[in-house]
């Protein structure tokens, strides 16, 4: 089927070196990677290219509430694990079995990519997944050491001139990659002229961001002193308050004990929501709790009305290891949870398959099209409340929310309800995501979900809860005790032994003031239910209308070919890179084509984009006989937030005619 976005480009077969950077592509594949920067001559020379360009995070930071800005205690996490830029280097994914994955999202604000080098950006696919999930990501500027205290020598001991040019980059990286600020901690000693400047450096350096970045953040860590010497505090105290004042918050050293909390109160006055007091999960000199008993800590600070700074909670998967991550890490958030606010949703449309951003094989339609581990970060979609709810209609009953691999319909994961549902139960709910919004005249409600055992007797529906009406449930309208009931609600099903309960509300407006539970009608017996779900929609009802943007037009470049030592496979790698409006597309499937390739008549998936870039890299192509031309099609599949399938006519494609030098092309 012919594209209407069709591009032909010629080009001859060619080995000739032409290395791409090595800081955005890696050596040996040439495939796009995140990287830090390690000196003050790096950071003071950067200046961004179309290199960069697979780095700049494509997701913005989702609206939420209560706002950031709120004066409610806010949860941070740092994470530090064997000083990153590991498998989530990656930026188009790695074929990492058992990767490390966060994805507790709604129970914090606040996300700091940490490692030692002395620029720290985070890596383009947490900073997708965190502002998919309305979580601000920070990078980190980091000294130590001796080195560390000359480096700070010169920018920081001399002219304002020389720390403003620092501030200035620090804010254009932070613009240019689209995170949201930056962790400063200056661990080493300063002469007294660098001390004076710092706070100086710190109020330069959050201007600059206020300019480049709106809501950018700068936070300080707990370290050096007013006075220059390198002396943590475990607080707030007038040795440090400086910095504090200089900034938007302080992160605390971990070995504080409950009398550092109670000082500090005074200390911070209105700001309480601004100290962030640290807790190391790794639970290394004299801390309070650690490990699975971080939550004595966290009930202490939350006791004393401050914000929280959880360090490495990657220990669970380094410490514990990778067999049994998943049930490990629920267990560490669940008994954290109640002492975590969430955050709710704020905007529309909203679309989830619960994907993690890794699986074991790739689904597509609910079918295993790709049998092989993989891992992606921009890939992770929002995620929902996980809750283990032990007892909750009777002894003996128990009803949890987690992810399973085994199963998906489109990405490598999908949310697995499981529990024992008693017999007292008429009704079991269960509670996914928080929305505050005003609501459209119409919405759009969709989820699919598949029973493990076909339960004629229980039904599954979604339940709306909006601040000026009751509770509603697919086929029926039923009231929670004391309010009204909902609009009246349609329902319909699709085949494949799949059920899509997809209803319209028409009501009024007003404000979706919680949205989100899973219902099941139960039976008068207890029953052992376990339930597949996957893509979970709301939409506003007019959205589905909207027409659909042109097919998107490709070009190449970065054009690279290559034939491996002991072997005459010719291979090619290309950066592909396409327009397409990024409010309309959750990501792109890359396919290509070609009469010469294994299999000419069937598409073959390169790999998923969620950017409106991607490097293929070394693809098999057959080498073109002499006086002869070969060719091999290139497809950009865009894959809409309203799920509505993309007719191939309006895909994007690639027609790469190529010969060898001493050819004519025969095309």
């Amino acid at each position: 089927m012919e594209s209407q976005g069709t591009t032909v480009l010629h080009e001859t077969v060619s080995y000739a070196p032409h290395p791409l950077p090595a800081r955005q592509f890696d050596r040996n594949t040439t495939e796009p990677i995140s990287f830090y920067l390690s000196s003050l001559e790096e950071l003071l020379a950067w200046k961004p290219t179309s290199d960069d360009d697979f780095n700049v995070a494509t997701m913005p930071l989702a609206n939420r509430e209560p706002p950031l800005h709120s004066k409610r205690p806010r949860t941070l996490v740092c994470h530090d694990m064997k000083n990153g830029y590991l498998e989530d280097r990656f930026i188009q994914g790695s074929a990492s079995r058992d990767p490390y994955v966060f994805y507790h999202w709604q129970h914090i604000d606040i996300f700091v990519y940490f490692s030692h080098h002395l620029v720290t950006i985070p890596p383009v696919t947490w900073a997708n997944a965190a502002h998919r999930n309305s979580v601000s990501v920070l990078g980190t500027f980091i000294t130590e050491w001796m080195s560390g205290g000359q480096l700070c020598e010169a920018f920081l001991a001399g002219e304002a001139a020389a720390y403003h040019a620092v501030a200035v980059q620090l804010g254009r990286i932070a613009h240019f990659y689209r995170f949201d600020g930056w962790l400063v901690n200056i661990e080493n000693t300063l002469s007294e002229a660098a001390a004076r400047n710092l706070p100086l450096f710190l109020r330069d350096l959050r201007e600059q961001l206020r300019r480049d970045v709106p809501g950018g953040l700068v936070l300080w860590y707990d370290s050096v002193l007013q006075s220059g010497e390198l002396q943590w505090q475990n607080e707030l105290n007038e040795k440090n308050r400086v910095f504090f004042d200089a900034c938007d918050g302080l992160f605390t050293n971990y070995n504080w004990k409950e009398e550092h909390l109670e000082r500090m109160g005074a200390q911070a006055g209105e700001r309480l929501a601004d100290v962030y007091v640290g807790i190391d999960v790794f639970a290394r000199g004299e801390v309070v709790g650690g490990g699975f008993e971080t939550d004595k800590a966290l009930h202490l600070i939350r006791k004393h009305g401050f914000s929280a700074a959880i360090f490495a909670p990657g220990w669970v998967y380094e410490h514990l290891g990778k067999e049994n991550f998943l049930h490990n890490e629920n267990r560490f958030w669940g008994l954290l949870a109640e002492l975590l606010p969430t955050h709710s949703i704020s905007t529309l449309p909203f679309s989830t398959c619960f994907c993690l951003g890794m699986g074991t094989g790739r689904f597509w339609a609910g079918q295993e099209e790709v049998a092989r581990p993989w891992y992606n970060l921009s890939a992770q979609e929002i995620q929902p409340l996980f809750t283990d709810q032990q007892e909750p209609g009777g002894a003996g009953s128990w009803l949890r929310t987690r992810c399973s691999l085994q199963d998906a319909w489109n990405g490598g994961s999908c949310l697995l309800i499981e529990g024992i549902i008693p017999r007292e139960a008429g009704h079991v709910a269960v509670r996914l995501f928080s929305f505050q919004l005003p609501a459209p005249p119409k919405l759009f409600l969709s989820l699919l979900y598949k029973l493990e055992e076909k339960l004629p007797e229980v039904a599954v529906a979604l339940e709306l809860t909006t601040q000026d009406s009751g509770s509603c449930h697919v086929g029926n309208v039923t009231a929670l005790p004391g309010e009204e009931p909902g609009p009246s609600l349609g329902i319909s099903r699709c085949r494949a032994g799949r059920e899509s309960v997809r209803h319209t509300a028409g009501k009024e407006k007003g404000r979706v003031g919680c949205l989100g539970h899973v219902s099941c009608l139960c039976p008068g017996e207890p029953w052992a239910v376990s339930k597949h779900l996957s893509p979970l929609q709301v939409l506003d009802a007019d959205s589905l209308h909207s027409s659909l943007p042109p097919a998107p037009s490709l070009q190449a470049s970065q054009v690279l070919w290559h034939k491996g030592p002991g072997t005459d496979q010719l291979s090619l790698s290309l950066t592909l890179h396409w327009s397409y409006p990024h409010s309309q597309a959750r990501c792109f499937r890359i396919h290509c084509q070609g009469r010469e390739l294994p299999q000419p008549a069937q598409l073959q998936l390169l790999g998923v984009a969620h950017a409106t870039l991607y490097r293929v890299v070394g693809l098999a192509v057959p080498e073109p006989p002499p006086k002869e031309s070969c060719h091999v099609e290139f497809f950009v599949e865009p894959v809409l937030n309203e799920g509505v399938v993309v007719d191939r006519s309006r895909w994007g494609r690639l027609v790469l005619v190529y010969s060898d030098p001493a050819s004519t092309s025969a095309y």
